[in-house]
Protein backbone atom coordinates (compact mmCIF):
# COMPACT_ATOMS: atom_id res chain seq x y z
CA UNK A 1 0.00 0.00 0.00
CA UNK A 2 1.32 3.42 -0.87
CA UNK A 3 2.47 5.89 1.73
CA UNK A 4 -0.19 8.51 0.98
CA UNK A 5 -3.01 5.94 1.15
CA UNK A 6 -1.85 4.69 4.55
CA UNK A 7 -1.51 8.27 5.77
CA UNK A 8 -5.02 9.13 4.55
CA UNK A 9 -6.47 6.06 6.28
CA UNK A 10 -4.74 7.01 9.53
CA UNK A 11 -5.94 10.62 9.33
CA UNK A 12 -9.44 9.71 8.20
CA UNK A 13 -10.29 6.76 10.43
CA UNK A 14 -7.98 6.89 13.45
CA UNK A 15 -7.06 10.48 14.35
CA UNK A 16 -6.70 13.61 12.25
CA UNK A 17 -3.00 14.48 12.12
CA UNK A 18 -1.79 10.92 12.54
CA UNK A 19 -1.28 10.54 8.81
CA UNK A 20 0.90 13.64 8.79
CA UNK A 21 3.00 12.15 11.57
CA UNK A 22 3.26 8.90 9.60
CA UNK A 23 4.49 10.81 6.56
CA UNK A 24 7.11 12.61 8.65
CA UNK A 25 5.47 16.04 9.02
CA UNK A 26 5.81 16.06 12.80
CA UNK A 27 4.98 19.70 13.46
CA UNK A 28 1.88 19.72 11.24
CA UNK A 29 0.67 16.41 12.67
CA UNK A 30 1.26 17.49 16.25
CA UNK A 31 -0.62 20.75 15.73
CA UNK A 32 -3.56 18.93 14.16
CA UNK A 33 -3.73 16.38 16.98
CA UNK A 34 -3.59 19.15 19.59
CA UNK A 35 -6.35 21.13 17.83
CA UNK A 36 -8.58 18.07 17.54
CA UNK A 37 -8.21 17.40 21.25
CA UNK A 38 -8.92 21.02 22.15
CA UNK A 39 -12.03 21.19 19.93
CA UNK A 40 -13.51 17.98 21.28
CA UNK A 41 -12.70 18.64 24.94
CA UNK A 42 -14.08 22.19 24.90
CA UNK A 43 -17.25 21.00 23.14
CA UNK A 44 -17.68 18.22 25.72
CA UNK A 45 -17.12 20.68 28.56
CA UNK A 46 -19.72 23.10 27.20
CA UNK A 47 -22.30 20.35 26.72
CA UNK A 48 -21.73 18.94 30.20
CA UNK A 49 -21.79 22.41 31.77
CA UNK A 50 -25.11 23.19 30.09
CA UNK A 51 -26.66 19.86 31.03
CA UNK A 52 -25.54 19.72 34.67
CA UNK A 53 -28.23 21.92 36.19
CA UNK A 54 -30.92 20.37 34.03
CA UNK A 55 -29.96 16.84 35.06
CA UNK A 56 -30.10 17.75 38.74
CA UNK A 57 -33.54 19.27 38.23
CA UNK A 58 -34.74 16.17 36.40
CA UNK A 59 -33.49 13.93 39.19
CA UNK A 60 -35.28 15.95 41.85
CA UNK A 61 -38.57 16.64 40.07
CA UNK A 62 -39.26 13.47 38.13
CA UNK A 63 -40.44 12.57 34.67
CA UNK A 64 -41.64 15.97 33.45
CA UNK A 65 -38.20 17.46 33.92
CA UNK A 66 -36.64 14.35 32.37
CA UNK A 67 -38.55 15.13 29.18
CA UNK A 68 -37.00 18.59 29.23
CA UNK A 69 -33.57 16.98 29.47
CA UNK A 70 -34.26 14.90 26.37
CA UNK A 71 -35.53 17.98 24.49
CA UNK A 72 -32.51 20.00 25.60
CA UNK A 73 -30.11 17.35 24.27
CA UNK A 74 -31.26 18.22 20.76
CA UNK A 75 -30.63 21.92 21.30
CA UNK A 76 -26.88 22.45 21.31
CA UNK A 77 -25.50 25.88 21.96
CA UNK A 78 -24.07 27.68 18.91
CA UNK A 79 -20.54 27.53 20.29
CA UNK A 80 -20.68 23.73 20.41
CA UNK A 81 -21.89 23.66 16.82
CA UNK A 82 -19.01 25.93 15.77
CA UNK A 83 -16.50 23.75 17.59
CA UNK A 84 -17.83 20.61 15.94
CA UNK A 85 -17.80 22.33 12.53
CA UNK A 86 -14.17 23.30 13.15
CA UNK A 87 -13.40 19.69 14.10
CA UNK A 88 -14.94 18.34 10.89
CA UNK A 89 -13.17 20.99 8.80
CA UNK A 90 -9.87 19.99 10.40
CA UNK A 91 -10.69 16.32 9.79
CA UNK A 92 -11.38 16.99 6.10
CA UNK A 93 -8.22 19.09 5.74
CA UNK A 94 -6.17 16.38 7.41
CA UNK A 95 -7.57 13.71 5.10
CA UNK A 96 -6.95 15.73 1.92
CA UNK A 97 -3.52 16.86 3.09
CA UNK A 98 -2.49 13.28 3.84
CA UNK A 99 -3.51 12.25 0.32
CA UNK A 100 -1.99 15.15 -1.56
CA UNK A 101 1.07 16.51 0.25
CA UNK A 102 4.52 15.08 -0.06
CA UNK A 103 5.89 13.78 3.19
CA UNK A 104 9.39 13.73 4.59
CA UNK A 105 9.56 9.94 4.13
CA UNK A 106 10.47 8.46 0.82
CA UNK A 107 7.52 6.97 -1.10
CA UNK A 108 7.05 3.21 -1.06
Amino acid sequence: MKLHVKAALLSGFVLPGLGQLYKGAKVKGGIMIALVNVFLLVALYLVMKGMGELLVTARLSGMDAARQVIERLGESSPSVRYLMAAFFALWAYSLVDALVSKGARKGE
